[in-house]
Parts: C-alpha cells; sequence; structure tokens
C-alpha cells in the first residue's frame, strides 16, 4: 500500500514565502507519514494530538510509520465531537502537552477532523509561544477546508472560531484512504466543502462534479482524488492571495453567513453537521442572490438540485427558529464589518463575491422561506 501511496499522491503547494508548505494528497499517505516529516522536523520528537475514534482507526498506522522514520512521539488522545472544541478542551490539551515536556523544537502532529485540526493549531500557536505542527486530517472536510491554510480557533457560546490565530501547518498529510471509514453522513457533510469551490470559483469543475459525485462518494479512487486535490489547489490560490481574510479569502465562505447561524441555534451538536449547515446555507446565499437579481433563479435551482441529490440537505423544514434570532447570530460572525453583515452572493455558478448591501429584510424574507419550505 505504501508503494501505492507513493506513485499516486499529488503534491499542492501553498505558497506563503517563508511559510510555505505541501499538501500531499492520495491513499496510502499516513503508511509514509514518518519519510514525509522528516524534512520538517526540528528534533526527532512528536506529539499526536487525536480523539477516541480516530485513535482507534488510524493511530497504529501512524505510530508504525514515526517508527520506521526514527520519530520518537508521544500521544494526546481527546473525546470525539465538536464539544470538543472548546476552552476546557484547549486547557486539558496545553496541560498535557506541558506535562510531557516540550520544547519549542517538538512537533504536533493533528490527527484527525476539523475539531482535532483547529483545536490542535490553536495549542500549536499558543503553547511555549508558538510551536510548528503538520495536519494529517482524517476526514473529507478537513482535507478539503480546515487543514489548510493556517486558520485555527474553537467555540465559545458566542459562535463558533471567535477564539484562534492564524497559524500555518509545515505539512498537510491527506491520505483519501482513510475516508472510507467514515459514516455516509460525514462523507456528505466534507462534500459540502468540495462543491462549495466549485460555486464560488471554478463552474468547470462544478459540471464535473454534476457527473461524478457518485464516485467521489462511492470509494477511494481517481476521482476522489481529483476532488480533494482540486479543492485544495483552489483554496491554496486564494490562502496565498490573502492570507488574513481582509479580502478576497471571505468567498470561501460561501453558506457559511447562514450555516454558522443554524450551528449557533443548534448548539454545535450532531443534530447539524458543519458541511450539512454549508450546504443550506450555500442553498440560500444563492435563493438570496436570485431573490435580489443578481443571479439566474435556474442557478439557484440547480444549486439545490444537485446538493438535494447527493443526499444532502438544502432548506430549514419543521424547524421552528424566528427569522429575527437567526440575524441576531449572524451579527455576531466575525466578518461584521461596522456593525454590517458580510454575505458571499452569486452572480452565477462559479463566480461569487462579497458583499455588506444586503437589506436585513431581504435575508428575513429568504429564511422565512426556508423554514416554511
Amino acid at each position: 500500500m505504501s508503494g501505492d501511496g507513493h506513485n499516486t499522491s499529488e503534491q499542492v503547494g501553498v505558497a506563503l514565502g517563508a511559510r510555505s508548505y505541501q499538501i500531499l494528497v492520495g491513499p496510502g499517505v499516513i503508511e509514509e507519514a514518518g519519510t514525509h516529516m522528516l524534512p520538517v522536523l526540528a528534533q526527532r520528537r512528536v506529539v499526536i494530538v487525536t480523539d477516541e475514534t480516530v485513535a482507534r482507526l488510524h493511530l497504529d498506522r501512524l505510530t508504525a510509520s514515526l517508527d520506521r522514520a526514527g520519530i520518537a512521539h508521544d500521544r494526546v488522545v481527546l473525546p470525539p465531537g465538536e464539544g470538543t472544541k472548546d476552552f476546557a478542551h484547549l486547557q486539558q490539551l496545553a496541560e498535557g502537552l506541558l506535562d510531557r515536556r516540550i520544547e519549542r523544537r517538538t512537533m504536533l502532529v493533528a490527527l484527525g477532523g476539523g475539531v482535532i485540526g483547529d483545536l490542535t493549531g490553536v495549542a500549536a500557536a499558543l503553547v511555549l509561544r508558538g510551536i510548528d505542527f503538520v495536519q494529517i486530517p482524517t476526514t473529507l472536510l478537513a482535507q478539503v477546508d480546515s487543514s489548510v491554510g493556517g486558520k485555527t480557533g474553537i467555540n465559545t457560546p458566542h459562535g463558533k472560531n471567535l477564539v484562534g490565530a492564524f497559524h500555518q501547518p509545515r505539512l498537510v498529510l491527506a491520505d483519501t484512504s482513510v475516508l472510507d471509514t467514515l459514516p455516509r453522513r460525514e462523507l456528505l457533510a466534507g462534500y459540502a466543502e468540495v462543491v462549495k469551490y466549485g460555486l464560488l470559483g471554478d463552474a468547470a469543475f462544478f459540471d464535473w462534479l454534476e457527473a461524478n459525485a457518485a464516485a467521489v462518494l462511492e470509494k477511494d479512487g481517481p476521482e476522489r482524488r481529483h476532488a480533494v486535490a482540486h479543492s485544495c489547489r483552489m483554496k491554496a490560490r486564494i490562502v496565498a492571495a490573502d492570507e488574513r481574510e481582509t479580502g478576497e479569502r471571505a468567498l470561501l465562505n460561501l453558506g457559511h453567513t447562514f450555516g454558522h447561524a443554524f450551528e449557533s441555534e443548534l448548539g454545535y451538536g450532531s443534530e447539524m453537521l458543519h458541511g450539512e449547515a454549508v450546504a443550506i446555507g450555500m442553498t440560500m446565499a444563492f435563493d438570496l442572490s436570485a431573490r435580489l437579481g443578481l443571479c439566474p433563479p435556474a442557478d439557484a435551482a440547480r444549486t439545490r438540485r444537485h446538493l438535494r441529490r447527493v443526499g444532502l440537505p438544502t432548506g430549514l423544514a419543521g424547524r421552528n427558529w424566528p427569522p429575527e434570532r437567526l440575524i441576531d447570530h449572524m451579527g455576531r460572525d466575525k466578518k461584521v464589518v461596522d456593525g454590517k453583515l458580510t454575505f458571499i452572493l452569486a452572480r452565477r455558478i462559479g463566480e461569487a463575491f462579497i458583499t455588506r448591501d444586503v437589506r436585513p429584510g431581504d435575508v428575513e424574507a429568504v429564511l422565512a422561506a426556508a423554514l416554511a419550505a
């Protein structure tokens, strides 16, 4: 398997000057992790941060590869789930790292989904005033989105990812074969972020997804690898142009202003996964764009149809939420400027743009329609 991983892995570069790094995408990459990490290690010692579910599935393969490369390793294993992305677990992780007497040259390795990647990134930014870390994302969502670009964060009762830091990893190892262990619902949640790249800036990629979604979702193969590598390439390009989200990088939040409001309303549990919230949010962003006459209604319908066809939610039927409360959640978003909500809207599939000129009444109308649907 390791030979296979070597032959079919693809490299994507994230160009950030002295902080540039590579993303490796392909099957069996975890088997080669130790070899890939050696060039970026300051000392041959790492601490792996993971959760109980991922540890059971993938930790042995990672530690075996570190042993083969002569890299000493320790581990901190946390509970799975979005509830782990909070101050209490950040403190637990930081204390755990200090208990293990890490040094500034010790590398952290985030082995897990977005929760572990985000939490490990915050710890890496803070502990000893900043240490290096490597991302080994084990969910589709983390491989195509949260592991790339250096955004780290934890949730608070005020909202999602409101405390964190920009702290780039030294390397990202996206092993596509591990995605075969994901429940379909988790795979679909990640797929929403893949679709996002087509919708925000690459109509041809969206066309390709319409034709190849079944293969991407079915099992690891060339289609899945292409979907992951292409998504990473698009994100890498945007991050290189706007690392700290002062402009173009905000396009990556297509669907997120709506989606984060739904997650806030539900308290970040398993009732609505992040990717599910984003799928509904992207549908509503296109509905809002069509309502404002910015985008053809046919593009909004096509977006909804594709998401629904693969099995993602596109509306809020059965939710009894007052639209004004959802708008209040949006008002706490990191992207609010001078009290104005930031929306990513679209002129058509593949052409999104950033605006702060949306009237609350129009947002409320789209929310009310989704709640009634």
